[in-house]
């Protein structure tokens, strides 16, 4: 099968599909946006097969998905777990929240899903300044847990600088369509 990131997903011209998956952050500091940023995702083979079996095959849904963010210096890859991506990423735990945010998304709407209207919001508590190089969302809570399923990844394009209280908004968006 061919296919081709064309600059706006994944292209399967055979197939006339389009996916792409997006994260859109927003950091604020004392009141006021500081950064704005959209980068595109990886869905990691374990996301990809999760999706097959839930659509086309016997897989059981999962009801609710959580965004993490990590700090390492790290670029996903498509073998990346829910048992290794913490890890592998270094998933940043300094947020007040003390677990992964939900990813409250409203229902899919022309072929998108998004949590745009219940944003994940995290803020932070480290002593010190500390680099957010990405995120994730993964079926799981608990903070480095290693258990349930990752389904995306995203490298940010510049690592974002968070002090105490700044609070990073975050929105994660799937979309998928016919071209």
């Amino acid at each position: 099968m061919d296919f081709e990131d064309n600059g706006q997903g994944l292209l399967v011209p055979s197939h006339k599909l389009l996916v792409k998956g997006q994260y859109t952050g927003q950091l604020i500091r004392a009141g006021k946006i500081i950064d704005e940023w959209t980068d595109d995702n990886l869905v990691v083979n374990e996301g990809l097969d999760s999706l097959l079996n839930v659509q086309l095959g016997a897989g059981t849904q999962i009801g609710t998905w959580y965004l993490g963010l990590f700090q390492g210096n790290y670029t996903p890859v498509a073998t990346d777990t829910a048992s290794v991506i913490a890890a592998n990423s270094t998933e940043a735990s300094g947020y007040t929240a003390g677990a992964r945010q939900p990813w409250v998304q409203a229902g899919a709407s022309g072929q998108s899903i998004t949590n745009t209207a219940s944003r994940a919001s995290f803020t932070f508590n480290y002593v010190s300044a500390t680099s957010i190089y990405g995120a994730f969302l993964v079926s799981t809570a608990t903070i480095n847990g290693t258990s349930g399923t990752l389904f995306s990844a995203a490298r940010f394009s510049t690592a974002k600088s968070v002090i105490n209280l700044d609070q990073l908004l975050l929105t994660y968006t799937f979309t998928a369509s016919s071209v």
